[in-house]
């Protein structure tokens, strides 16, 4: 533990919203939010918090934790989506990249009669912002997971393992088969969990919340039917 810190309890989100005053005198009400957020999410990397003498949570203490705070992660998404809409005018979603990837492989093969497809003609295959989304998901996991210490190239999760065993061929054949149902699924419902779950969602979108609601529950009955009941 460095010098000039010292393990303190985690200071609770909900308090800095509550008071809605910054304790510290140099910074607004929302930087101690933040600020406190934060605390929590260097919580993930073990039983201890670390703050500088002067009270305050370091950045790469933020930036390097195994687990992020959810409530800045949220935030964090909720900003992008926002942004979206402002500078895109789009909706944030990853989805289509993967029939934009498709299309675009096609077009390899078939030339230009890949523009002639229906499906193509609405979304166009080539690179834009929703695509770079994707690109920027695997970027920024890469980032983080070496920041923190934990980046490990594993054929098999040990999760998986505990249940089905260490051969990597039925690994990743359940992966194939699940990555297709679940894109077969999200272009059938015209979004997925992004799409869907955070933009639809942040419009009052009916349709979206019905299908946020139906993907957890989806989820929870798939984990379960692979894994079993929690506790049996």
């Amino acid at each position: 533990m460095a010098r000039d810190a010292a393990p303190i309890s985690p200071s609770p989100f909900l308090s800095g919203l509550k008071s809605g005053i910054s304790r510290d005198r140099h910074h607004p009400a929302w930087w101690r939010v933040v600020h406190d957020a934060g605390a929590i999410c260097t919580c993930r990397r073990g039983s201890s918090i670390r703050r500088t003498a002067s009270g305050g949570v370091k950045m790469m203490d933020i930036l390097t934790a195994v687990r992020w705070s959810p409530y800045l992660a949220g935030a964090g998404i909720g900003l992008m989506a926002i942004l979206s809409f402002f500078l895109a005018d789009r909706p944030l979603g990853c989805s289509t990249a993967f029939a934009k990837t498709s299309g675009m492989i096609e077009r390899v093969v078939r030339g230009e009669q890949v523009d002639t497809h229906p499906y193509y003609r609405k979304i166009g295959p080539y690179i834009d912002g929703s695509w770079m989304v994707v690109l920027g998901i695997v970027i920024g996991a890469f980032v983080s997971a070496s920041l923190s210490g934990t980046f490990d190239l594993t054929w098999v999760p040990s999760r998986w393992e505990e249940a089905f065993g260490s051969d990597p061929l039925l690994r990743w054949a359940a992966a194939l088969i699940g990555g297709m149902l679940l894109g077969f699924g999200a272009r059938w419902a015209g979004g997925c969990t992004s799409g869907h779950g955070i933009s639809g969602t942040l419009q009052l979108s009916v349709n979206s919340l019905i299908a946020a609601i139906c993907f957890f529950i989806g989820g929870i009955a798939v984990a379960m039917v692979l894994f079993g009941f929690p506790g049996v």
